[in-house]
């Protein structure tokens, strides 16, 4: 009889053990769901923390269209809403562990707004104030949006970068006397202790005549044309995110350029992981970097003698397109060039908007205008990435503003993708 018993107690043990499991793995599972969850919820850690790590979406009509998976990522979800929020934490974080800003310093840069708009977003985190220069003629609610953020603003006329008067000049000379200032500022209280005086009187000399308080703590020239904090921010964030978000199963990538960090510090990345990967740019009118990639020489039919154009940069798309090379542009590893218009990039901004609901800025319109001509070039079946820099929120005034299009002529007129050549 006592096998029987045997058999009995290792049955009656089973049937504890599994109704144990029972009991506990539903709590074992939910447990797990939860952490996992509140993982993904976990707050970030303030304003600087919640900068990057934006979604990768595909756009559906794009993608059925020419048959490609494109896929656009958001850099409009930024804080300061555009991919320029990368860039100014690590210009502004790079420049604090080098000490060349100090806490209570000034930020300065010439900008045509959307690098102006995430350091003065940004700067406030870091106890620092920023001063802006940008051309008079951007979309007026980019100057607003900076100066509701606290930011000091300055509009100069649109001139060539070899102009003392450019706006990237007048920001770099605006560093310098914001240092001036400060240097004075702490003479005056080695001597004085304080803002010398004279009969009584508090006599703050020259300084009246800067643009900056006599409280300033020195300047900081951000540079973002050729600092390569600009290139690193994206070879660290952008590229890596695209690459994990993607699994690695992409073919091309494709941007257009305005100071080259964001397609130099992708391209360099997404290479280096798999060479096949093809890298491209896609330039506006008056901009001679599609040349440069083409030919190897800097030059545009805009350019020839007695045709230049005022302003090179007569477009509607704003802050992208240059005549030079950077810093950050060398840095770009290009496997071509498309040339994209101003007609084709507000036809694009309005396709989206009424097949998609994205409601895109002029650079991310044109951006997708260059997905579509890779798609076109390497055929169906692969995977294109582009960045969807901002939103339309800061062209209002311009790119969505139907008088100023009629205009310039370009009124949208498409009802499908016909402008690019697609029925």
């Amino acid at each position: 009889m006592a096998p029987v018993k045997t058999k009995a107690a290792v049955i009656a043990a089973i049937c504890l053990s599994v109704a144990v499991l029972s009991y506990m793995l539903p709590k074992y599972i939910s447990k797990k769901k939860n952490l996992q969850l509140s993982k993904k919820k976990k707050p970030r850690n303030g304003l600087i923390d919640a900068v990057g790590d934006t979604p990768l979406i595909r756009i559906n009509s794009l993608s059925e269209a020419t048959g490609c998976e494109i896929l656009g990522k958001c850099e409009f979800l930024n804080p300061g809403g555009s991919v320029k929020d990368r860039v100014a934490v690590k210009i502004i974080e790079e420049a604090l562990e080098s000490a060349q800003l100090v806490h209570g310093g000034v930020v300065t840069e010439g900008s045509a707004g959307s690098t102006a708009i995430s350091l003065a977003t940004v700067a406030h985190a870091y106890g620092c104030r920023c001063h802006v220069v940008i051309p008079d003629d951007v979309a007026i609610e980019k100057s607003q949006i900076l100066e509701a953020l606290g930011a000091t603003v300055e509009r100069v006329r649109p001139v060539s970068i070899t102009h003392k008067d450019h706006y990237v000049n007048v920001a770099r000379r605006r560093a310098l006397e914001a240092n001036e200032l400060a240097s004075k500022l702490r003479k005056d209280d080695q001597i004085y202790g304080g803002p010398e005086q004279i009969n009584g009187y508090r006599s703050d000399g020259e300084m009246q005549s800067l643009v900056f308080s006599r409280y300033c703590n020195g300047g900081f020239f951000a540079d973002q044309f050729e600092n390569l904090s600009n290139f690193r921010a994206h070879y660290e964030g952008t590229g890596p995110e695209i690459w994990e978000q993607t699994c690695g199963n992409l073919d091309a990538f494709v941007a257009a350029a305005g100071t080259g960090g964001t397609l130099a510090g992708v391209s360099r990345f997404l290479q280096e992981k798999n060479s096949n990967i093809k890298c491209f740019l896609i330039d506006p009118p008056g901009s001679g970097l599609f040349n440069k990639v083409k030919r190897g020489v800097m030059y545009t039919k805009e350019e020839a003698e007695g045709k230049r154009l005022k302003n090179p940069f007569d477009t509607i798309t704003e802050g992208i397109g240059i005549n030079r090379v950077t810093q950050n542009f060398i840095m770009a590893k290009l496997d071509g060039a498309f040339r994209g218009t101003d007609k084709e990039a507000v036809e694009m901004s309005r396709y989206l908007l009424n097949n998609d609901g994205l409601f895109l800025g002029s650079s991310s319109a044109m951006n997708c205008v260059g997905a579509v001509r890779v798609a076109q070039s390497i055929g169906p079946g692969h995977t294109i990435v582009t960045i969807l820099c901002d939103s339309g929120m800061r062209h209002l005034s311009k790119f969505y503003n139907a008088d100023y299009l009629s205009e310039h002529g370009l009124t949208p007129t498409a009802t499908r993708l016909e402008f690019l050549g697609i029925k």
